[in-house]
């Protein structure tokens, strides 16, 4: 289908499917009131809304056309009266759910008669656990023990999250997509993961985990969505808070270097300032949120012993010394035009330089012999802008809103890597140059219309992303490069894609059932004169149904069952052609001919509450079919690796979830997380393509795996509370191996001054140094085992003031 085409489609879709976002806190009720025999409006009539104790909880006065709106409302069961003089006192029971936010009752007729009808209570919930049982949300202001350092590392302690290669993982899973204030960015990554480690944790307000998304969200990521929400005021007047965090990683050597390279990073600083203000007056709302983010960080010292099956044996170590600087800005006004319209504006500027400086010796196998030593210079620069508009309307229904936005994103890569090849016999000087552009529209329109035991939701999306990538090598003497493999690639998706949810509740079921459909477009030009690859693409037009049916045994026990169809579309960088050489002999490089993976996913979930916490327990099942997974192969006569994209057969995983939440006494209250699935990867053969044309057969891989969090806290005062987190995590499956278990402790206190304006911490991550990442990989020819002792240990102070 033609660009054009497909663009003149999606601006016609646009003309016609509608949708909307709601969050559900406390309930707004609307109405009509009218004449049972003239359907006239009653204007100035009393609407009141009362409890079972007939507590009067709220009321209104009808306008000239008859409407009310009755706010806020907790869940629960009420009776609603209309009172007016000259008419009978109107009553009806009403039920208040915990999945809409707005309530449409509809008309309601004065007459000479009234009914009473029978009530029912319902308690309000209000944990980390969401009412759906689909969503967990944490406050990261709660989340002592990791204040003061990035997101990445902010997440690693929350239940269901672990974290592996600098991405963040959800029951083992790192097929997540990222989200900043409910959008895709190229600070996070569309389709995929990024920069989550040098994101400051300051700039976060809370995170979400969605593990069963309905089909309102794009359909990518079949782990689920993290949505990270940034800080953003809105108190009357001018308003704010600015801090200051501090710290040292690195405190001593966990394992010294090989012979005759660089030192290692050691007493490595940590320097985060942050600014958050804003002002309010009457219908404008302007924030800024300012922070930065100074390491110098141990990113990387792997220690890895290669076999082969001929018998040579090489013993290296990856050790690289990391500074980053990342500063992330965004501002924005909120423009309430009337009581129906609001306009918003924000814009964000993120610049991520990255210095990295890398040693990598090779040894034979008893260390007598230096076969090679590869030193690195890599300096990046990442640069994001986003500029986004939103239009709100709310018609004169509570509820019933219409939104539409538009959003743009540019990233720039710009990498310049610098080598030492340093042979027994020769030195060569080799490098390259890597620039890309990212330039993403997205379009949405979305509609909310509010129903009497429920909601109905419909929505339309367009997104047109362009990436054109040159990537320039320089090869020096006896290199490793293979040059021919540079040049030029432009990536290119379209994607229109409609949804429609339908919502409805009643005292004892809930029920949710949603389709979205997307048509996807992508083109991968390559270079004529490239080697191996050569250009490709693909479309589909596919369905994402979810559905989701809950019933609620009283009013502490409640059970849900999920099913949703999902599909993770590889990144720029998973097709990309180029090989990337931060490692001499363990190279990584996409694959243009890698195609999407699609999962199906049932679960069922369990919570009761109970006086001084909440149980949740969940069982589920994924299978993917075209799973997306690295290959490591040789080539004949030589001992480089290349670690390759390619879609392996089916994958499944079956696994549980429970965490119990219990406040023991008015000091001291946990929550215990422990997650437990199988994974299992069928037998496969692929042909690869890259260096040389290679067949490669796997045969089933299955593992047990897991892991268990335990967050405890002390309140020892009103103003000084203590946290003392552990995590466990289990040996793992990963392409041709797997990662052994690993255990850390994370401490952290915080106190509370200057009658609640200040805020002082102190924390340690990975308190007893216990944290290293091992794996075992079996290849065609070859096995390895690594020991990666990077800096985990990090001992952070802070300040921040509220004004």
């Amino acid at each position: 289908m033609k660009k054009s085409t497909i663009i003149y489609l999606a601006l016609l879709m646009l003309c016609f499917y509608q949708a909307a976002i709601a969050q559900v806190k406390e309930v707004t009720i609307s109405g009509t009131v009218t004449e049972t025999d003239s359907t006239t409006p009653v204007a100035y009539a009393n609407a009141v809304i009362k409890s079972k104790t007939n507590t009067v909880i709220t009321t209104a006065i009808t306008n000239e056309e008859g409407s009310f709106t009755l706010s806020p409302i907790p869940p629960g069961n009420y009776l609603l009266e209309i009172r007016f003089m000259g008419y009978k006192t109107f009553t009806k029971e009403l039920f208040v759910g915990t999945l809409s936010e707005f309530l449409n009752i509809g008309k309601l007729q004065l007459t000479t008669d009234a009914q009473q009808l029978d009530e029912v209570v319902i308690t309000a919930r209000q944990d980390e656990i969401g009412n759906k049982l689909d969503k967990k949300t944490f406050t990261l202001a709660d989340n002592i023990a990791q204040s003061g350092g990035s997101v990445l590392q902010a997440m690693q302690n929350l239940p269901g999250v672990t974290a592996q290669d600098g991405k963040v993982q959800l029951r083992g899973n790192d097929k997540v997509m990222i989200l900043i204030d409910g959008k895709q960015t190229a600070l996070t990554g569309f389709n995929a993961q990024s920069g989550l480690d040098n994101l400051p944790a300051s700039a976060i307000e809370k995170i979400e985990i969605i593990n069963n998304p309905s089909s309102k969200y794009d359909a990518n990521g079949n782990a689920g969505i993290i949505n990270i929400i940034l800080k953003k005021n809105k108190d009357e007047g001018l308003n704010g808070k600015v801090g200051l965090a501090s710290g040292l990683g690195a405190l001593w050597q966990r394992k010294g270097n090989l012979p005759t390279i660089r030192p290692q990073y050691q007493f490595t600083p940590k320097i985060n300032p942050s600014l958050s203000l804003n002002y309010r007056k009457e219908k404008i709302n302007i924030y800024f949120q300012g922070d930065y983010l100074y390491t110098e960080t141990l990113n990387k010292n792997e220690f890895v012993t290669r076999t082969y099956d001929d018998g040579t044996i090489i013993n290296q170590q990856t050790k690289r010394n990391r500074n980053t600087h990342f500063t992330n800005l965004k501002t924005g006004i909120d423009w309430n035009y009337n009581d129906n319209n609001t306009l918003a504006f924000s814009a964000l500027f993120g610049s991520e330089k990255i210095i990295d400086n890398g040693d990598e010796p090779f040894f034979n196998a008893d260390y007598s012999e230096r076969l090679r030593l590869w030193q690195f210079l890599e300096d990046e620069l990442k640069t994001t802008v986003m500029a986004s508009a939103s239009y709100q309307h709310k018609f004169k229904e509570a509820g019933h809103v219409l939104n539409t936005g538009v959003n743009y994103t540019f990233h720039r890569e710009d990498e310049k890597y610098f080598f030492d090849n340093i042979l027994p016999a020769s030195t060569g000087r080799d490098a390259f140059k890597l620039l890309s552009d990212e330039n993403v529209l997205d379009v949405n329109i979305d509609y909310i219309k509010p129903l009497s035991s429920g909601r109905f939701e419909a929505g339309f999306k367009f997104r047109n992303r362009i990436i054109p990538t040159n990537m320039q090598f320089y090869p020096g003497q006896n290199s490793v490069i293979d040059a021919d493999a540079g040049g030029k690639a432009t990536y290119e998706e379209s994607i229109p894609a409609v949804y429609g949810n339908y919502i409805y509740e009643t005292n004892l079921i809930e029920a949710e059932a949603g389709v979205r459909v997307e048509y996807l477009d992508l083109e991968y030009e390559v270079n004529p004169n490239h080697p191996v690859y050569r250009t490709d693409g693909y479309h589909y037009l596919e369905p994402f149904p979810s559905l989701r049916f809950a019933y609620k045994l009283n009013d502490n026990h409640k059970l849900s069952l999920f099913y949703n169809r999902r599909v993770d579309r590889p990144n720029e960088v998973d097709i990309r052609i180029f090989p990337k050489y931060d490692d001499a002999e363990i190279i990584k490089v996409g694959n243009p001919g890698l195609r999407p993976q699609f999962t199906n996913t049932a679960e069922l979930g369990y919570k009761t509450n109970f006086e001084k916490g909440y149980f949740f327990a969940s069982a589920y099942y994924k299978q993917v079919e075209g799973t997306i997974t690295r290959i490591a192969t040789t080539t004949p006569g030589s001992t480089l690796i290349y670690n390759v994209f390619e879609n392996a057969s089916k994958s499944k995983m079956m696994g549980s979830e429970v965490m119990f939440s219990y406040k023991a006494t008015s000091w001291y209250s946990f929550n215990l997380n422990a997650t437990l699935y199988r994974n299992t990867i069928d037998g496969y053969s692929v042909d690869i393509l890259y260096p040389e044309p290679t067949n490669y057969s796997a045969t089933k891989q299955q593992i047990t795996s897991g892991n268990v969090k335990w967050n405890n806290t002390f309140t020892f005062s009103s103003t000084l509370t203590g946290q003392l987190m552990a995590a466990y995590l289990a040996p793992d499956i990963i392409p041709q191996g797997k990662t052994l278990g690993r255990f850390s402790t994370d401490i952290g206190l915080k106190k509370v001054i200057q009658k609640g304006k200040g805020e002082l911490f102190l924390n340690a991550t990975d308190l007893f140094n216990t944290l290293v990442i091992r794996k075992e990989v079996q290849g065609n020819g070859f096995s390895y085992i690594s020991k990666d002792y990077y800096e985990t240990q990090v001992v952070r102070f802070g300040y921040s003031y509220k004004f």
